[in-house]
């Protein structure tokens, strides 16, 4: 996506997912909520993907929802980008009475899904598919082109992946040219774990992948 906009990228994972082998607990339910994609990954490797593959899928943003069907489901519900607002959307769309939600989960959650629908009066059920770990350092070519002020930019989609940026500039004592990078960020929760280091941070219109990749056409636009 990035060469098609006439970027060159640089990959560096900071955070190395780990699958679960837990069960997913869907006797009886009416749905399952997605909110990362990892926890499709996990579940496309899972013994019980094709029981899940019955069920009607909530996806936290379009992203999520295109990988779903393109795992195979063919009932997927859109949200808004955000959890607190796919509660909103799921209590709107569905009804406590109809049976239990099954929220595939990772170890850890940017927003606590479960006690808000709770809150509503559904029982939600939250299987651990997956597990991410902080890398402790940049790949080597990354921490090469940091080090050589060759980057002009970072995009970050999480607020656990831009502390593990800011935590990984500071180890690496690279702040000074960490100052010359724009951050891309998907909201304002990913923004804050990098502004303390007084980096020049951008946020996305909506947090939504396409907003972020706007952010960064309408750079080139300007530029």
């Amino acid at each position: 996506m990035l060469a098609v906009r006439g970027h060159e990228g640089v990959l560096a994972p900071l955070l190395a997912v780990e699958f679960c082998d837990e069960p997913l607990e869907l006797e009886g339910a009416q749905g399952l909520i997605v909110t990362s994609r990892n926890a499709l990954r996990a579940l496309a490797l899972h013994r019980e993907l094709d029981q899940a593959l019955e069920l009607p899928l909530f996806a936290v943003g379009e992203a999520t929802a295109r990988a779903a069907r393109e795992l195979g489901f063919a009932r997927v519900t859109t949200g808004p980008g955000t959890g607190a607002a796919l509660a909103e959307l799921i209590s709107g769309e569905s009804k406590p009475e109809r049976g239990a939600l099954v929220h595939l989960a990772g170890e850890t959650l940017a927003f606590d899904l479960k006690s808000a629908l709770e809150r509503q009066q559904f029982t939600v059920r939250q299987p651990v598919l997956y597990r991410a770990v902080p890398a402790r350092a940049f790949p080597a070519e990354a921490l090469r082109q940091l080090k050589a002020g060759k980057l002009d930019g970072v995009i970050l989609m999480s607020p656990r992946t831009a502390k593990t940026f800011a935590e990984l500039v500071t180890r690496h004592g690279l702040v000074t040219q960490a100052k010359r990078l724009v951050c891309y960020c998907l909201s304002e929760a990913v923004a804050e774990a990098v502004v303390a280091l007084g980096l020049d941070v951008r946020v996305a219109a909506h947090p939504r992948e396409e907003d972020v990749l706007a952010l960064l056409d309408s750079e080139a636009a300007s530029s």
